[in-house]
């Protein structure tokens, strides 16, 4: 069985691929050819696990991604399985398609939901996904200017940031850079709301993505209430596990109004039907994520050994 280190993940896969990955993983399960397992977290002496796993058998692949919280700090690794004959084929060290899935996956959702001809993002946290957010955001969408908001960013994150990413970056403080956002992105630590829902722009497309704990939210209430529809990666675990969702007063999130991404994808549901609709995508991280984005990587890395050998 072969280990795959970030290193072969960077080297491999680029963010389009994994753009094309999660696009067809969320087709697949939008069409019911795939499964996913829920996470499920252990926690003693303050050394938390955390499994979540998916089915793909139009990829040849089931797996599950298995990782420890110690101290707020991160370990990943993805075991992947044959569905043809079910032998293992690989295991991974899994940063680098956390990190690529995760932006991947809003980037797949702001090409649909966000409003045509949006230019400036607004950015909440500029650790590594908000990077990784805010570099495919910007390739694919045409973007014009990011505005970021990040009370631990060093004097050299915008020029850092704007080498990257080839547009302006300046800070700005929260409610004025949502104001003028057409994207929001929060990709912080946050336990309460970054900025006031009245704030947002009319028409903004907002992406939640930094946390998937059922006490601690990025977004308030105005927001939620404001937005024409909540888009969720699945909702059975999005509604036990995302705070923005648990936490929100019923009146403000009624449960009609959130939405599966795989519906999105396949077109059965248009949350956007007008301009100045606010779309809210709530991302907690799931299993299909990572087990396709593995699975395409494994196949692409076990490719090019055999060519090598040829």
């Amino acid at each position: 069985m072969q280990h795959i280190t970030d290193a072969m993940i960077d080297a491999h896969v680029s963010p389009d691929d994994a753009r094309q990955v999660m696009e067809a993983a969320f087709s697949s399960f939008g069409r019911g050819d795939a499964a996913m397992q829920e996470r499920i977290r252990t926690e003693a002496g303050g050394v938390k696990l955390s499994t979540l796993g998916a089915v793909i058998p139009q990829q040849g692949v089931a797996g599950a991604k298995v990782y420890t919280t110690i101290n707020g700090q991160f370990s990943f690794v993805i075991l992947i399985f044959s569905t043809d004959d079910g032998r293992p084929l690989a295991s991974f060290d899994a940063g680098a398609i956390t990190r690529l899935r995760t932006a991947a996956c809003t980037t797949l959702a702001a090409q649909r939901l966000a409003r045509s001809g949006s230019r400036t993002l607004a950015l909440f946290g500029a650790g590594t996904q908000g990077v990784q957010h805010a570099r495919q955001l910007s390739e694919t969408l045409g973007l014009a200017r990011i505005l970021v908001s990040d009370p631990h960013a060093d004097a050299g994150m915008a020029v850092r940031l704007s080498a990257l990413c080839g547009i302006p970056v300046t800070l700005a403080e929260p409610d004025a850079a949502v104001a003028e956002a057409d994207i929001v992105v929060t990709a912080s630590r946050a336990t309460t709301p970054l900025f006031a829902g009245a704030s947002l722009r009319p028409g903004a497309f907002v992406a939640a993505i930094g946390s998937s704990l059922p006490h601690t939210r990025e977004l308030d209430d105005t927001a939620l209430r404001r937005a024409a529809a909540v888009v969720v990666e699945w909702r059975p675990q999005s509604v036990r596990e995302a705070g923005d969702i648990v936490l929100a007063d019923s009146q403000a999130l009624p449960r009609e109004k959130i939405v599966e991404l795989g519906e999105v994808v396949l077109g059965k549901v248009s949350p956007r039907q007008r301009d100045d609709d606010i779309v809210i995508y709530k991302s907690v991280g799931v299993g299909l994520e990572d087990v396709a984005l593995a699975g395409f990587a494994w196949s692409r890395i076990a490719g090019a050994a055999e060519r090598r050998a040829a």
